[in-house]
Parts: structure tokens; sequence; C-alpha cells
């Protein structure tokens, strides 16, 4: 299921900020100090230093050392340390790649309760990663992440409940996750959610609502979004009819090649409908879409159907 989202818990945790900026002397001794500690057996001080390695903070950089007292802090059941343990293992960083270690450590972390190693196993089961693919496993994962919010483990159960990966459809289920993904702000489920409003799929049909979503999606660089607000705007649907906001939302999302922007673009400045009429413009953005070798389906600015997505839009 490669449509699935994925994190990297390293970067959440490492890169993200656990160590902060300080000078090269501070953290000098804050290696020594967490060093010492380490050597005695403390869990947090083993975590830091595996930290202080990884990211080269006051030390070399060195993953071989980080992965040493990651493990020995992830022994003794530091929780942060077998999700990252897991990690690098995940992506053969500092240790040979190895699937099956990867989710030993992420089911250590994950009955520990961590969000974030819960969604990580639910991925290796759906994927069939180190573990035998089990499907029914990974929902339960995935069920156990997405009541602790993770917006990620909520999205994935939206689609999972839509178009029935490992049980039988059901939309209201895949409406509640989605909804509560969008909530948090998670694109990709504000286009979810947007086009059921657009067309009443398993909720009530509401142009406005569908808008709002979509506006969501389209301000964080989603292109179908961005297309599909640009059209809203040409037809004064959900939102009032503005020439102006529809070229701007469909440019934007022409810019990311997405070809039936680029087209609809061309079309618009060809005939001059809310633009003026410009047969250079339109020959250029035509262009683009030739360049991309994708025409199928472009004769007309009718509602389409985006794969990326599996969503019908407009």
């Amino acid at each position: 299921m490669n449509h699935i989202i994925r994190f990297s818990a390293v970067f959440m945790l490492v890169v993200g900020g656990l160590l902060t900026g300080t000078t090269s002397e501070v953290l000098s001794q804050e290696a020594t100090s967490n060093r010492r500690l380490a050597e005695q057996g403390d869990a947090q001080a083993q975590f830091n230093l595996g930290s202080i390695y990884y990211t080269g903070s006051g030390v070399l950089k060195d993953e071989t050392e980080a992965v040493k007292w990651y493990r020995a802090a992830a022994e003794q059941g530091h929780v942060n340390a077998q999700l990252i343990l897991g990690d690098l293992y995940d992506g053969g960083k500092g240790v040979p790649q190895d699937y099956a270690e990867a989710a030993k450590w992420y089911r250590a972390a994950a009955e520990q309760g961590h969000a974030h190693a819960q969604f990580l196993l639910a991925v290796m089961y759906s994927d069939g990663k180190g573990v035998l693919q089990d499907y029914t496993e990974s929902i339960k994962w995935y069920h156990a992440a997405g009541e602790q919010w993770h917006v990620g483990a909520q999205f994935n159960l939206g689609y999972i409940y839509s178009f029935g990966v490992g049980v039988p459809e059901d939309q209201v289920e895949a409406v509640k996750w989605h909804r509560y993904a969008a909530e948090q702000g998670d694109a990709g489920a504000q286009v979810m959610l947007g086009a059921r409003y657009l067309v009443g799929d398993g909720v009530p049909q509401d142009n406005k609502e569908a808008a709002r979503l979509l506006r969501g999606a389209a301000e964080q660089g989603e292109a179908l979004a961005q297309r599909t607000l640009g059209r809203m705007y040409y037809a004064g649907q959900g939102v009032p009819r503005d020439y102006k906001e529809a070229i701007r939302w469909l440019n934007a999302a022409a810019g990311q090649s997405d070809v039936a922007a680029q087209f609809q673009l061309g079309i618009e400045y060809y005939s001059g409908q809310g633009v003026p009429q410009d047969y250079k413009e339109a020959a250029r953005w035509i262009s683009a879409v030739a360049k991309q070798g994708n025409t199928e389906g472009l004769c007309c600015t009718n509602p389409v159907r985006d794969s990326s997505r599996e969503s019908s839009m407009v």
C-alpha cells in the first residue's frame, strides 16, 4: 500500500529538536556528562548520548556509536530509544537494513503505548515488511495510534475503510477517521473529505463545506485541491464566482505540473473566459500538457477522476 503515509522517527525525535542549539563547548561538556551517566547504566543518558553521536553535537558524528547507545537504552525499555532503533534498522542507518529487527523494536515501543511506533508497526504489517502481511494486525495498530490522535494513522484508517483494504468497506468509519485527520489539518484528509461533500458521498452534499476543506488542502500545496478550488471559483460552486481567484488556484496547480489545470488554463486563455484572450499563453499551457504526454480525457473541463487520491473531483 504505497499510498499510505509514513514518517521518520529519527527525523521527528532527533532532528526535530531533542538536542537544542548551543555552543560547541557546552555541547562537548554535555557529551562528557551524558557519557559518565550512560556508562553507569542511566537509560536517559544513554539515549541522550545516542542522539549526540547521531547528530554530531559536540562530538564527531558516528552512527555506529549512536546505535550502540540507543540499543543500551532500548534494552532498558526506553521507549524513544526503541522507536529510533527501529527506524535505524528500517532505513539501514548505522546498521545493516533489517526489517525484522525494525519491526521488533517498533513493537517494543508500540506495546508501551507510543503512538508513532504503533503507526509504524501498522505500516509494517500492511506492507509485509519484517513480518508476515496481516491486515488485521495492521488495522489493530492503526486504531491504537489513531485513538491517540496520530494523524497519519487517522488518514490511513479513513483510506482503508473507504476502499475496503483488508476490511469490509465502511463509509461511516471512513468519514469519521478522515474528519479527525482533517480537523488536525491533514491535507490528504481534507481533499478526500472535500471530495465527499462535493458529490454527497457518505455525507450530505455541501459545496460550501467542500470549498472550506479544499481550501485548507490547497493552502498546503495540494495540487488536486488547488485545481478543484479554481474550478469551483469559475463555476461559483460553494464560493462566489471569481475569475481572478479561479486563475490564481489553477495557476498554483498548473505550476505543480497538474495536467488538468494546465489544460484548463490553455482553454481559458484561448477563449478569453475570465482572463484577457491570449493565444500565446494558451499555447504555452497546451504545450505543457503535450510535453507530459498525457492528454487522455482532457477534451473538456467536466468533472474528472484523479487517481492520486482515488476521489471524484470537479
